[in-house]
């Protein structure tokens, strides 16, 4: 069964950092484009970062630039999320995504998907 498991969230003041982790099953992320996806309350759902699975290439929304980074481990069959310097703008239900024709931030490249995690910045 293919499957996406996050952990990771919570509650951090304005200026502090978090990470996701979103564990893979099933399949090899590797083989995958991913990408981490957030929705905040009342908003579209909009891409954070991704990679490519053409050429490994990192993009990221504009917003989260210099503050966000998006890695993975090959081990572990695990994509992470790290977030800092965090703004209460970036208060957000956020998800893993993955596909294997994946290469941008468009939530409908991805058909796999984690649970979210609710991340919450505080001023």
């Amino acid at each position: 069964e293919v499957q996406l498991v996050q952990s990771g969230g919570g509650s951090v003041q304005a200026g502090g950092s978090l990470r996701l982790s979103c564990t893979a099953s099933g399949f090899t992320l590797d083989d995958f484009g991913v990408g981490w996806f957030r929705q905040a309350p009342g908003k579209r759902c909009e891409g954070v970062g991704c990679i490519d699975r053409r050429d490994g290439s990192r993009h990221f929304l504009e917003s989260v630039k210099g503050r966000f980074t998006i890695s993975t481990d090959s081990a572990r069959n695990t994509m992470y999320l790290q977030m800092d310097s965090l703004k209460p703008e970036d208060t957000a239900v956020y998800y893993c995504a993955a596909d294997d024709l994946g290469v941008s931030l468009d939530v409908l490249e991805y058909l796999h998907w984690g649970q979210g995690a609710q991340v919450t910045v505080y001023s």
